[in-house]
């Protein structure tokens, strides 16, 4: 199991934090999303190493932005 935390900017409620764990629960190999709308951090569980370009991706596609990893 590998577990990485993300920072992400532009998230302000739980809308926001459902749209972000859709769009990265769609990567293979995730088997757990937890956001953090407060700190404005997403943490990714996984079942392998993640690509990071795979996260930002899907980020991106739900509206908002990826920072660097904490």
């Amino acid at each position: 199991m590998s577990e990485s935390t993300y920072a992400v900017s532009g998230m302000v409620c739980g809308h926001c934090a459902g749209f972000v764990t859709e769009e990265i629960e769609t990567i293979a190999g995730v088997t757990a999303v937890a956001v953090d709308v407060e700190n404005g951090t997403v943490t990714v569980t996984s079942d392998r190493n993640l690509d990071v370009a795979d996260v930002r991706a899907a980020v991106e596609e739900a509206g908002y932005e990826l920072g660097t990893g904490t």
